[in-house]
């Protein structure tokens, strides 16, 4: 097995030749963007990712606290989220438990040596997670598909949903095929259990594990909607104007993940970034904001807290409900939590070690 995963073949590949959203022999976007610098940018901006940027790692871990002692209870509205750093989340929906994008490895990274290194450890061991009715997989990119994660989970009875193609990796990593279920845009899987639908939609990003395996397979976002809630999942996309058709076809939704960190004007067409996050939010209709994509590794050139700042700026005037929860604390979005800064408190932390006295 590699941590680079698996190409597809026999009629997984033939499904994904058969998409409509399959030229060429790679997948596209809807609109032509550019996936990754955009022209004119690319020797200042890879300067500036190498060799500048300023505090763009947190002068120390982030505060967590442990979820397990809330998940013995059931949520009483229903619904209930947990942020477990970057973009996984743990969904408590209507009695089931959906997993996001788990990444517990220590780097993202097909490498243990080298790569971006996380700033803390995930609040709790993944043998510690409930019983799991769903994992999903937006795509296949390092930062969300983590291999030794997946090993982990291997062992576990849990159904995998993901785009077209990233099923090849799941299966070398030891995920029998019967427990696969790749989606292209706009279709739709019922879980075994419950009345729980999963559904892959647009987003406008690109793909890639390897140095010649751009873009053979697809990047999707994701809605989990049951008879009584709506959550949407962004994965990692630019801007679209489709997330107006996702509000027509699969809205409303209760709670809006949605990425806003790793963001640059010179990629701006395949991260959001908080600004364009909340122009997202309001094509997909409203909804409580979930802010996914950050605080966990230095993937950008923007300081490490910039996304939560300007979210916490910007999103009062627009009248937008805020989730912004420290790692590991399970909140209900129904309830309509005013939100503590608590990212400010890290320099504090930080700064508190320092005067320490030093011990013999």
């Amino acid at each position: 097995m590699s941590a680079f995963g698996s190409r597809a073949s026999g009629l997984r590949l033939e499904r994904i030749q058969a998409s409509p959203r399959f030229l060429d022999g790679a997948f596209r976007n809807s609109a032509r963007v550019a996936q990754g610098l955009k022209r004119g940018s690319g020797l200042a901006t890879a300067g500036q990712y190498f060799f500048g940027g300023e505090r763009r790692k947190p002068p120390a871990p982030l505060p967590s606290v442990s979820p397990l002692d809330t998940w013995s209870r059931p949520p009483a509205s229903g619904l209930r989220a947990t942020w477990l750093g970057h973009s996984s989340v743990l969904l408590e929906i209507d009695g089931l438990n959906i997993l996001t994008d788990p990444v517990w490895g220590e780097r993202a990274s097909p490498y243990s040596f080298a790569g971006p290194k996380r700033f803390q450890p995930v609040p709790i061991a993944i043998d510690a997670l409930p019983p799991l009715d769903a994992v999903i997989v937006s795509h296949d990119h390092y930062d969300h598909l983590d291999y030794p994660t997946i090993l982990a989970l291997a062992g576990r009875d849990v159904p995998f949903y993901t785009s077209l193609g990233v099923g090849a990796h799941l299966e070398s990593w030891g995920i029998p095929a019967a427990r696969i279920v790749e989606l292209d845009w706009w279709e739709s899987a019922r879980l075994p259990r419950g009345e729980l639908t999963i559904t892959a939609a647009p987003s406008q990003h690109f793909s890639g594990r390897g140095m010649r395996d751009r873009n053979h397979t697809l990047w999707s976002s994701f809605v989990v909607r049951t008879a009584k809630h709506g959550v949407f999942f962004s994965g990692d996309t630019g801007l679209t104007a489709e997330y107006a058709e996702i509000r027509t076809r699969l809205g409303p939704f209760d709670l809006v993940m949605l990425e806003v960190g790793a963001f640059h004007p010179s990629w701006g067409d395949i991260h959001l970034g908080p600004e364009n996050a909340l122009e997202a939010l309001a094509l997909l209709g409203g909804g409580a904001l979930l802010p996914v994509h950050w605080g966990t590794f230095n993937l950008a050139i923007h300081a490490w807290d910039d996304p939560a700042e300007t979210l916490l700026r910007l999103a009062p005037p627009r009248k937008v409900q805020l989730v912004m929860p420290r790692l590991g604390a399970a909140v209900e979005p129904s309830r309509g939590e005013v939100v503590d800064p608590w990212w400010r408190t890290v320099a504090a932390i930080a700064a508190s070690k320092e005067l320490e006295p030093a011990t013999l």
